[in-house]
């Protein structure tokens, strides 16, 4: 019987190739399972040894399928969209299966820490950039100052994935290489983090009115705004004396308050409606409330209603993406105006070959010590290849990939849910993303003040 280890790769899409290709180059045999069989084909085609079957883990038969086959594999990687990977998780542990993810831990996948445990196999989880090296390169930093008599009382940390600055050339200040929704459905998320010892609530509509710009190193002002429950994180991290607990986004300026107006005017709206046979300017002015019927009214009612002048940076991103446009149909089968600003974004924030993404992650700690307090940044900048790989892509899936490698060597010898906070983790997986592939973390003391001085 053949020593090589397998593993399973649930979906095909853009951080897939960079996943398997390392797996393929460290000897481990792949198969990726997509729910067109074609994308699997595609992919499988740019490596030899990766194997394409179809499965889709939406109808019984995936699930069965799945059932069937998944104790051929040592290691299965959910690459689906975070609702899937309890299903596979499950069929996974049921199995004996070792479980990887790059998403962050819910409620349903903590079910599974104690089944994992008692199967002796290990789920990893919060395994890709964000989440995933911010945490590794953040627990590397606490875990050195507690050592040095160190605490840390500020923590903030913002990340965001966006166009490379020689080719951020649209108004948004934002291309993606796959489809938007997530984006902009995290737009309507509320935030909550701790400043200055409170803790802070914001809702859903507000997230855009609480950004504020800093500067990174290289790249020059970003706007950084809240994301999620930061407080998750303070038992996590182990902090015992911190005051502030950010974790946010970041975006060039000007983005904030672009997608701001197009959800005051409704474009963020989830309820299900019907634009048949109606214009984007029409359901423009539907939104709005407004009556006008050409592209230069609109503009001006829509303008009156967000408060802000025609010229505004928003009216022209807003006109730009073809809010106001009189003349093009909503597309067809799109029934949310998220969805229909989705279709748009589609169009608009793509790159054009030869452009490359940008990865931005930048904590920034304050630390007391004994005889001094200091303000240390660790920043990571990463761009994708022209013409090749994103930036997104090897960011999210080599974290996981290393990840899986150490545990098949058996130089990760844990069971249950894990995320890679610990330094059996956290250090190889830094060390080779920074030797193998130059995503790396640069310290930097910014200020150090004495005490009684």
């Amino acid at each position: 019987m053949s020593g090589r280890k397998s593993v399973l790769i649930l979906g095909a899409g853009l951080s897939s190739p960079p996943l398997s290709k390392y797996l393929i180059d460290h000897g481990i045999d792949v198969t990726i399972a997509n729910r067109t069989l074609a994308s699997a084909e595609k992919l499988a085609s740019e490596r030899s040894g990766i194997k394409a079957i179809q499965l889709d883990i939406e109808t019984e038969e995936g699930k069965a399928l799945l059932e069937k086959i998944v104790g051929n594999f040592q290691g299965v990687v959910s690459m689906l969209p975070y609702l899937f990977h309890p299903i596979a998780a499950e069929i996974a542990v049921k199995h004996g299966v070792n479980f990887f993810t790059t998403s962050y831990v819910s409620d349903a996948m903590k079910a599974f820490d104690e089944p994992a445990k008692k199967a002796g196999i290990i789920i990893v989880n919060e395994c890709g950039v964000d989440p995933g090296t911010d945490h590794m390169s953040a627990m590397k930093l606490i875990h050195r100052v507690e050592k040095e008599g160190g605490k840390v009382t500020s923590f903030t940390s913002y990340c965001g994935g966006l166009p490379a600055p020689k080719d951020n050339n649209n108004p948004f200040g934002y291309k993606v290489s796959w489809a938007p929704r997530g984006v902009l459905l995290a737009s309507r998320n509320p935030a909550t983090f701790m400043k200055n010892g409170d803790v802070v609530n914001i809702g859903a509509g507000d997230l855009f009115d609480n950004y504020h710009e800093e500067e990174v190193d290289g790249i020059g002002k970003l706007e950084a705004y809240p994301n999620r429950n930061s407080n998750q994180y303070i038992d996590i991290y182990g902090f015992k004396d911190i005051k502030t607990m950010v974790r946010g986004t970041y975006r060039y300026p000007g983005w904030c308050r672009s997608i701001k107006k197009l959800s005051d005017v409704g474009y963020l709206n989830i309820d299900v409606q019907n634009f048949d046979g109606l214009t984007l300017g029409q359901l423009t002015a539907k939104l709005a409330g407004s009556s006008a019927t050409d592209s230069a009214t609109l503009k001006k009612e829509v303008a009156s209603r967000l408060k802000v002048d025609e010229s505004d940076l928003t009216m022209k991103n807003m006109e730009w993406i073809g809010a106001f446009d009189f003349s093009k149909k909503v597309p067809e089968g799109v029934n949310t105006p998220l969805d229909v600003l989705c279709s748009l974004a589609k169009e608009k924030w793509v790159y054009a070959p030869g452009e490359v993404d940008m990865l931005v992650l930048k904590h920034t700690f304050e630390v007391e010590y004994p005889d001094r307090t200091e303000t240390v940044t660790s920043t990571m900048v990463d761009y994708g290849l022209p013409n090749g790989e994103t930036s997104m892509s090897r960011t999210v899936s080599l974290p996981v990939a290393i990840a899986i490698r150490l545990v098949f060597e058996g130089k990760l010898n844990l069971t249950g849910l894990q995320i890679p906070i610990i330094p059996e983790m956290y250090n190889p997986i830094l060390e080779e993303l920074e030797s193998s592939f130059n995503i790396k973390f640069v310290e930097k003391v910014v200020k150090s003040v004495p005490k009684n001085a």
